[in-house]
């Protein structure tokens, strides 16, 4: 038959199934054949897996890119090809190295957030702006998000309709805390409201903004400032409440909700109460979740680089919930949260320790985020496949065909004819050596990794977008520009009351 490129001898994962001893045929970037010893004509490539775990290619649905600080005005400076102004002042990733260090840890498709600022009222100049950022500048494919700080009259009755049948957008974000897009009850609930009769799905940052808020003084009056007291300023319970909270606005609205970056048993309980009495809500958590234990507790500030929102929990009871919500269904996509601040910058993690005056040196000024796009797989598959805590088929659900299916990537996340070919290809088990991961090996223009000296078992050996080799052997392979944004599809879950 005719094809492009031939993928031989591989042990073929999907939701379902591992298909060993197959070949899967690509042509013109999408898969024609899975089968065994497929023919093919003469000269075409052939990569031999020698029996390694070949996966769909990892789509992860929550990274930030091309972020940073700015006044509301700032995204009109973005120059009309792409790149970010000010880089001096610049802490994060942009889509260049985000999507660089993507597709080195076998992720073939991100979903990053176009954001609002509260000043704004319309999201299409957002859009447009976000566009510009990504336009030539990523090795993987992409799509948006976007995140909403001012649901105005504008956004509801006009903007979220052009969003979804002009530019293919069909999930917006909306934050419970944070002063500058924290949104109240009654907004959220016009914005699920709007959201369902267009087929969006909404997703929900849940934590009590007034209990943290509460909190915080409380520390700060004591003096307990440190990274690690961000900790406590967030227990479990502000993430709880908000999350039954937010099950209840979506419960009212009868509108489907994704709560993102669940890190605890008890919030993960109410999602799953809530699925088995058969409500459309969808549960994200975050390898940092599942195997970080205590990371603020370092000496002196290095805590800083763990902190995030919400934060990593105490308890390995939390982290025994999470595995196990992987394994019963409660979680359909596993993302990075890619949120990245460098911290040897000013204007980075290191800004908690601005103030010349010790005692006023604060975790709340500490920029929130992690690094993790390129480890997302990486660790998974280490800790998860490898040491036995999930499947290969689980794996294959949460980091790959269940986002794919959840945000509407009707093209991505499955290995079949007719898909796009985004392919990983991991390394024969029995001949790979484990290493211990630094920061220098990674692909990011971040200048720690979470991950320091974590062990890993395995990592991609190809990772193939649309048919095209972007990266092999450690290498980075493909072309800046090479990724296409993806239009999306509606949201399942659409009804009429």
């Amino acid at each position: 038959m005719n094809a492009d490129l031939v993928i031989r001898n591989g042990s073929v994962v999907t939701t379902s199934d591992i298909w060993p001893c197959c070949d899967i045929a690509i042509l013109n970037g999408t898969i024609v054949a899975v089968g065994i010893n497929i023919p093919v004509n003469k000269g075409v490539r052939e990569i031999e897996a020698g029996g390694a775990y070949v996966t769909p290619g990892g789509v992860d649905s929550h990274v930030h890119l091309s972020l940073y600080e700015a006044s509301a005005d700032a995204l009109k400076t973005v120059p009309t090809d792409g790149g970010i102004p000010n880089m001096d002042d610049y802490t994060g990733d942009t889509y260049e190295t985000g999507t660089r260090s993507a597709v080195a840890g076998g992720t073939t498709t991100v979903i990053t957030f176009a954001s609002q600022y509260r000043g704004d009222d319309s999201l299409i100049p957002v859009i447009e702006e976000y566009h510009k950022l990504a336009a030539g500048s990523s090795y993987c494919d992409y799509a948006f998000h976007v995140i909403i700080s001012n649901p105005s009259q504008m956004v509801l009755e006009q903007d979220l309709k052009t969003m979804v049948e002009n530019y293919g957008i069909t999930s917006i974000k909306v934050y419970m805390t944070y002063n500058a897009m924290a949104l109240k009850d009654y907004h959220i609930l016009d914005l699920l409201s709007a959201a369902r009769e267009l087929g969006i799905l909404t997703m929900v940052h849940a934590e009590n903004a007034d209990a943290v808020h509460w909190m915080i003084e409380r520390l700060e009056a004591k003096g307990l400032t440190t990274p690690y007291y961000h900790g406590t300023s967030r227990p479990p319970i502000v993430e709880a409440e908000a999350t039954y909270r937010a099950i209840t606005l979506g419960q009212l609205t009868d509108a489907p909700i994704l709560l993102v970056h669940v890190s605890t048993k008890s919030s993960a309980e109410l999602i799953r109460n809530a699925q088995t009495n058969l409500l459309p809500v969808y549960a994200e958590t975050c390898p940092q979740f599942l195997l970080l234990l205590d990371s603020m507790d370092k000496e002196g500030f290095e805590g800083a680089k763990y902190v995030c929102s919400p934060p990593i929990r105490e308890s390995v009871t939390d982290q025994n919930s999470l595995w196990q919500g992987i394994n019963n269904g409660t979680f359909s996509t596993i993302a990075s949260d890619h949120a990245p601040v460098k911290f040897y910058h000013p204007k980075g993690k290191l800004r908690g320790l601005a103030n010349k005056d010790p005692a006023q040196r604060n975790f709340q000024y500490i920029p929130k985020g992690l690094p993790g796009v390129e480890t997302r797989l990486p660790v998974l598959f280490s800790e998860g496949v490898v040491a036995g805590r999930i499947t290969p088929q689980r794996f294959v659900e949460v980091t790959s065909t269940g986002p794919a299916r959840l945000f509407g990537l009707k093209r991505k996340g499955t290995i079949a004819p007719g898909f796009d070919a985004d392919i990983t290809i991991w390394h024969p088990q029995e001949t790979f050596q484990s290493f211990k991961l630094t920061n220098e090996m990674l692909h990011h223009a971040i200048d720690y990794t979470p991950f320091e000296g974590f062990e890993f078992k395995n990592w991609p050996r190809y990772t193939i977008i649309r048919g095209k080799v972007v990266f092999q052997e450690g290498e980075v392979v493909g072309e800046i520009g090479y990724g296409q944004f993806i239009k999306r599809e509606k949201h399942l879950r659409t009804s009429t009351l």
